[in-house]
């Protein structure tokens, strides 16, 4: 069995989505192929794998590694299955452009990493490299399952499943993370034990709607959703230093009715109510944190830093089993056992009242033949319409990156959410256009 890891510089990705596959019988003698363009960052994670390895799977994985774009094929040479988490440009690329630029404008992000100018950019940068990808896995892995961790999810899965021949499902963690953030950010996850709750989640990724919670066969959605609108309403009176991460989710469950997946901060810039020039006070009110990603990242990269010595130093690193779907799927499609998985599939009459064209975050069944979406029914009417408002710019994102034309380029800003609500057309189109003659070379050329 070999495994090929395309951005295997994703140390954290790494430890979770391999340590997973080490643990696991069927996978002990795996080959793992690892590639990235980052020499450094491949020797770590490289340093991490062999040591855990050594310390859970008594070093019978091999562990390979492959740097740069001539060694790509050799990485997916013959591989079962392939997993993405590339990230074209670091941040110190990145931020300058994807937020320096748009903050001149007067438009401010969180994340920057699924739709809005960020999110769009991110796409127009992978979605050209994921391409070279397909071209390689249909040369020298035709057989092999992709699974994409990369965002943005829905614009650059569809791009593989509409315009590839790769077998691919697009993965996040946000909906096996959904229940437990709603419970643990109202301070009653203890009062709940796991194997009793059962809940039902569907929608796109980042933006999936918790439609049923139930404990137990009994319906706790309403005493959760009272409990929620009062602490809501404690935090927003609250200072700062006492309000909650996760305000702007429960403010969207109070007026749309559902709980959304993604945290709050990625969940502030889907829509065009939360990061507001002419009310600026929302910020506070609702503990929204501007510019997050690069901040994060900076603050992610020190704590790795720290983290890599001490694996130097002692060797000594272990591995749990994560909550990640990547393993369990790997390991259904190789033995047959069926599991259940939350992916990202094309819309084939799953979700009645979304657009075919478009990719849902629907329940899947994972058995030998792959991973097959399972029928979901209709969204509540405004639950679909805050999707549509996000499918449309992935929808013009995606045609842009296999058409390279500018004009889908601006549409899709134009008629994204946030965007549209804080800038003129013109100051849209004259960002994009300053954006683009930023990354110059970086870019194919659009016409």
């Amino acid at each position: 069995m070999k495994i090929a890891y395309l951005g295997a510089g994703s140390t954290a990705f790494v430890k979770n989505l391999l340590g997973d596959v080490m643990l696991t019988p069927v996978f002990s003698d795996v080959h793992l192929a690892l590639y990235d363009i980052d020499a450094q960052r491949l020797v770590e994670s490289k340093t991490v794998l062999d040591a855990i390895n050594a310390n859970v799977n008594q070093g019978r994985a091999r562990i390979t590694t492959h740097c740069g774009v001539a060694e790509r094929k050799d990485a997916l040479r013959d591989a079962d299955f392939v997993i993405n988490t590339i990230r074209v440009w670091n941040f110190e690329v990145s931020e300058p452009i994807d937020f320096g630029i748009p903050t001149k404008y007067g438009l401010r992000q969180t994340i920057g990493d699924t739709i809005g100018v960020g999110g769009l950019f991110r796409a127009l940068a992978s979605g050209e490299v994921m391409l070279d990808f397909a071209r390689d896995i249909e040369e020298v892995c035709p057989k092999a399952w992709l699974l994409n961790y990369t965002n943005p999810m829905c614009s650059l899965t569809g791009l593989m499943l509409k315009h590839t021949n790769v077998k691919t499902v697009g993965l996040c963690h946000s909906v096996q993370a959904c229940v437990s953030s709603l419970l643990g950010t109202l301070g009653v996850a203890g009062d709940y034990d796991s194997s009793k709750i059962r809940w039902r989640i569907g929608g796109i990724n980042h933006q999936a709607w918790l439609l049923d919670l139930e404990y137990d066969g009994r319906d706790i959605y309403p005493e959760i959703k009272e409990l929620a609108f009062r602490k809501l309403d404690e935090w927003r009176a609250a200072p700062m230093d006492k309000k909650s991460r996760n305000m702007v989710r429960l403010e969207i469950m109070r007026k749309f009715g559902y709980y959304v997946t993604e945290s709050s901060e990625h969940s502030a810039e889907y829509m065009p109510y939360w990061i507001k020039r002419c009310y600026p006070e929302l910020i506070d009110e609702y503990n929204i944190p501007l510019d997050a990603s690069p901040k994060g990242c900076k603050v992610a990269r020190a704590n790795w830093d720290k983290q890599y010595r001490e694996i130097l130093s002692t060797k000594s690193l272990n591995h749990k089993r994560s909550h990640e779907f990547g393993c369990g799927i790997m390991e259904a499609i190789a033995t047959g056992n069926p599991i259940r998985i939350a992916g990202n599939v094309m819309n084939e009459g799953l979700i009645d009242n979304l657009p075919a064209e478009a990719v849902v975050e629907v329940p899947c069944l994972v058995d030998k033949n792959g991973v097959q979406g399972t029928h979901f029914g209709r969204l509540p009417t405004q639950c679909a319409a805050i999707n549509i408002t996000n499918i449309n710019t992935q929808l013009l994102t995606t045609e842009a990156i296999v058409t390279k034309s500018l004009d889908k380029i601006y549409q899709a800003a134009l008629l994204d959410p946030h965007t549209s609500a804080e800038l003129s057309p013109e100051d849209i189109i004259r960002l994009i256009d300053e954006m683009i003659a930023a990354l110059g070379h970086r870019l194919p050329k659009y016409k």
